[in-house]
C-alpha cells in the first residue's frame, strides 16, 4: 500500500462528512461589537507588563498588539518586558542568519514592536531578564530602552499612581 492508496475504511471515513464543509470566506461569527469603542481622555495611560516568551504562546504577541490599539487610541502607552518576556526585544532573531525567518511569522513581534515603538509607544526591557538567557543589551529592537531590575516594580508604581489602565500578562 502506498501513501496515496486508501483502504475502504480510510475513504469511508473521508466521505462521512464533505470536506470543505464550508466555502472559503464564509462568515461563522458575528460581528457585534458589545462594548464601545472608547477612546482615551485627556491624559489616560495603558501600560502592560509581559513575561511571555515569544513564539511559546501568543501571550506576548496579543499583549503587544493591544497595547498598539491602545496608542492608536490615544492612550500614553508603555510595555515594559521583563524574565523571559525580555527575549520579546531581541533583534538578533532569525536562522540562518539574523532577519531572516526561518518559519513564517518568527519576526511577528520584531516588526509588531518596531511599529508600536515608530507610533510613540515605549517599550522596556529589563537587563536581567536579559542576563538570564545570555542576551546582550546590544541586541535589543531600536528603541528598546533598557532598565534596571527594580524599575519593574517602581515601574508599576508609577503607572498605577498616574491611574492607567494595567495589562499583566505572564506565561509559565
Amino acid at each position: 500500500m502506498t501513501s496515496t492508496e486508501l483502504s475502504d475504511v480510510e475513504k469511508k471515513s473521508l466521505e462521512e462528512i464533505p470536506h470543505p464543509s464550508l466555502p472559503e470566506g464564509s462568515s461563522i461569527y458575528g460581528g457585534t461589537k458589545v462594548f464601545p469603542d472608547l477612546q482615551a481622555e485627556n491624559g489616560e495611560s495603558y501600560f502592560t507588563l509581559v513575561h511571555g516568551i515569544a513564539h511559546e504562546s501568543s501571550v506576548s504577541f496579543v499583549a503587544v498588539l493591544q497595547a498598539t490599539r491602545a496608542l492608536r487610541k490615544g492612550f500614553e502607552t508603555a510595555i515594559y518586558f521583563y524574565g523571559p518576556g525580555s527575549l520579546n526585544c531581541l533583534a538578533t532573531r532569525g536562522f540562518p542568519t539574523t532577519g531572516s525567518s526561518a518559519f513564517p511569522g518568527e519576526h511577528n513581534i520584531n516588526d509588531q514592536l518596531k511599529t508600536f515603538i515608530s507610533e510613540g509607544g515605549k517599550a522596556y526591557c529589563c537587563r536581567f531578564g536579559l542576563s538570564l538567557h545570555g542576551a546582550r543589551e546590544e541586541d535589543l529592537i531600536e528603541g528598546v530602552i533598557p532598565t534596571h531590575p527594580l524599575d519593574v516594580q517602581d515601574a508599576l508604581i508609577h503607572f498605577a499612581r498616574k491611574g492607567a489602565i494595567i495589562n499583566s500578562t505572564y506565561q509559565l
